[in-house]
């Protein structure tokens, strides 16, 4: 755990949502939340979140997205998900823009060894100010899924502990500060369906709450729900987070 989280947000230290189309040429935060309990049966969540906008070049921005989930209970280890996320968008100022995406990802308790995706798409700006943004993306990637098991709770991918597909997604994310910036509202969801099997598609909703309490420090809440419909037989196929900390960023 330590040296994931090492790797994940070291970098990020030299430098919430961030927005590509703002003027800035370099935007980042980062988002510590999580809970414990002890007692009888320990229970450890932790959860962290960060993200950098930088201008590479002249009209391109690149993107970058870093999350890291923990869960243990009863000093069992539940969950050890990274998650990397990567756009690089070209002109991101204007109502339409294109944008390329690679994403990495693993996850323990689904028994994910690695997830790649690769794509190309397109966001509208449906809202943009200096407060409040709204964008809906659409894009599509190919994707590989390398499993630690074969066996699966849809018969017709067993036998095989690597699934490809092309896939499409539809992404809805928006951040606005209400209540004279007391109170900064945030929210990232996508659906995601592959299109060469209709039983194969995932979805996550993800929202935060955020309270500033200081200049480069907020107080944050955050909600987290997946649904995935291929998983290893068994298991659930959704998986909440409800957790608390801070948010720090640079801006």
């Amino acid at each position: 755990m330590k040296k994931a989280i090492f790797f994940l947000l070291f970098p990020l230290f030299c430098f919430g949502q961030v927005n590509e189309s703002d003027s800035l040429k370099l935007k980042a935060d980062l988002s510590l939340t999580g809970f414990f309990q002890g007692g009888n049966v320990q229970t450890v969540i932790f959860r962290a979140k960060s993200e950098v906008n930088f201008k590479p070049w002249k009209n391109w921005v690149f993107k970058t997205k870093n999350s890291y989930i923990y869960q243990e209970f009863g000093r069992v280890k539940a969950d050890e998900d990274i998650l990397s996320l990567n756009f690089l968008y070209l002109n991101p100022e204007r109502k339409f823009y294109p944008l390329v995406l690679g994403f990495v990802s693993t996850n323990f308790r689904r028994e994910i060894d690695l997830r790649s995706l690769l794509g190309v798409g397109v966001t509208y700006q449906v809202i943009n100010t200096e407060k409040n943004w709204l964008k809906v993306s659409l894009s599509s990637e190919y994707e590989q899924t390398r499993f630690k098991e074969t066996d699966f709770n849809i018969s017709s991918y067993d036998g095989v502990n690597s699934i490809k597909t092309m896939r499409a997604t539809i992404w809805v994310n928006g951040k606005y500060k209400v209540f004279k910036d007391k109170l900064i509202l945030s929210h990232e969801s996508y659906y995601q369906p592959s299109l060469e099997e209709s039983n194969n598609f995932r979805w996550q909703a993800d929202l935060g709450i955020e309270l500033p309490i200081f200049k480069f420090l907020n107080f944050k809440i955050n909600y987290i729900h997946t649904f995935e419909s291929v998983v290893i037989e068994n298991q659930s196929r959704d998986d909440t987070f409800l957790t608390f900390g801070f948010t720090i960023k640079n801006y």
